[in-house]
């Protein structure tokens, strides 16, 4: 086969599947540790971990070992087969959870995970309705697109019936306030909640939420809110589903942040960090749920369910975040990150708000106050474009009428020097950019 031509454009014979947003500038010819190089050279430092997942960075020298000698032992094997590696997983990973959370599903994506535990929740409940946030991302697979609002929803005929949004508890852009001022989200989540039981037939079976919401904006539920959230569902006898594909495996500085709160999940999906950017997934539940699926005849039966080389990933990247206390990492870097990004707040009026949880920040630009209206979405495409420019690679979530959020997800196991590097690259990023607009 002939190779690329020169001066051929490198997306040539790709199918666009990011919407409107374009692919990057230049071709990624390899990573390692928190930085990705181009093709050219140049090295760009990763706030996104890859596609939010790669918590232990690129390369990881255990992974890479443990990738080496598990493809040339066992790589994958006809489904209804278990190995070692899954069997140790499935084990590993229940170690790391409250009870009853100890029956694992492993399989490949997020949006899979999620397709199976709403799938598990139908059955086991009877039912058919399924609730889930208004800016929520749960994937593009058939029942987890259903239950994403943030995008993606136009023009591909009808969604499944039975599908409802529930409205964010956004404080930084309060829909319900107090007498203060102050986004009232027990006011909001009991309204939502009555419009909900007032669409329902009566078949309401499972909620579907992240902890925190990341394609959302990076919006971190009120304290108090998840434990209303998880009433609200035993009031209706309905599961509640929490997401953890970005929270998940001590990113927020906990291993799961559902734990922030003290609120164990009937069913817990899994992804991104689990594989740390290999593609692995999992679903969680209790015994008695597990127990309901199979008598009924539970069918989740994959090509990849329960391979056995991501599940020796897995069992390396559990290995790793405990031996070098991941979790405390996250706490720490991310006082620090969050640190450089509010001294930024007190000197760039483009930003307008700073938020999150150990290392998943969210800063939203403010553009549309200094900038007029769609400043932030200008800001926002400036600011990407010159970080790249610099030398860092950042993603922002841009939402109707909510300006930019920028996602920042360093590596774990990112260096102090190399965080503090990205937030002044970042400080450089918004001067040239609200000079240039």
């Amino acid at each position: 086969m002939p190779s690329e031509t020169a001066g051929a454009a490198p997306e040539r014979h790709l199918i666009r599947y990011s919407g409107h947003a374009p692919f990057t500038s230049e071709i990624i010819a390899r990573a390692a540790g928190t930085s990705v190089f181009t093709e050219s050279g140049r090295e760009l430092l990763d706030f996104t971990s890859g596609q939010m997942s790669a918590i232990l960075g690129h390369s990881h020298p255990a992974i890479v070992a443990t990738v080496r000698e598990q493809v040339a032992l066992l790589d994958h094997l006809h489904s209804g087969m278990l190995s070692r590696p899954v069997v140790d997983l499935t084990r590993r990973l229940a170690e790391t959870l409250p009870e009853p959370l100890e029956k694992v599903l492993l399989l490949t994506t997020g949006a899979e995970a999620n397709e199976a535990a709403v799938r598990m929740a139908k059955l086991v409940t009877g039912r058919h309705e399924v609730v889930s946030f208004a800016r929520s991302w749960h994937g593009m697979t058939q029942a987890a697109a259903n239950a994403t609002y943030s995008a993606g929803r136009k023009g591909y005929g009808p969604a499944a019936p039975g599908n409802f949004a529930l409205p964010v508890p956004d404080r930084f852009h309060p829909d319900f306030v107090d007498a203060e001022g102050v986004l009232d989200w027990r006011r909001q989540l009991d309204l939502g909640f009555d419009l909900i039981d007032a669409q329902s037939v009566g078949s309401l079976a499972a909620c579907l939420v992240e902890p925190i919401l990341s394609s959302g904006g990076v919006i971190e539920l009120p304290p108090g809110y998840l434990a209303a959230l998880a009433q609200k569902c035993r009031e209706r006898d309905m599961l509640l589903i929490l997401d953890e594909a970005q929270t998940g495996l001590c990113r927020t500085g906990d291993w799961y942040a559902f734990e922030h709160e003290g609120v164990v999940p009937d069913i817990l999906t899994l992804s991104k960090t689990l594989g740390a950017g290999l593609p692995l997934a999992a679903v969680v539940t209790s015994p008695e749920i597990e127990q309901r699926a199979h008598e009924r005849g539970f069918l989740f039966f994959t090509t990849h369910v329960s391979d056995p080389l991501p599940a020796a990933v897995g069992n390396t990247v559990l290995e790793v975040l405990v031996r070098d206390r991941l979790d405390e990492r996250a706490r720490g870097l991310g006082t620090a990150l969050r640190g450089h990004l509010d001294e930024l707040a007190t000197r760039h009026d483009a930003v307008g708000d700073v938020r999150g949880r150990g290392l998943l920040l969210g800063m939203e630009l403010a553009g549309d106050q200094t900038l007029g209206a769609g400043g932030a979405d200008r800001l926002g495409a400036a600011v990407t474009r010159r970080c790249f420019e610099l030398g860092l690679h950042m993603n922002i979530v841009q939402l109707p009428g909510m300006g930019g959020t920028f996602r920042i997800a360093p590596p774990l196991t990112a260096s102090d020097n190399e965080i503090a590097h990205g937030a002044a690259i970042l400080d450089q990023a918004l001067t040239d950019a609200v000079k240039d607009l």
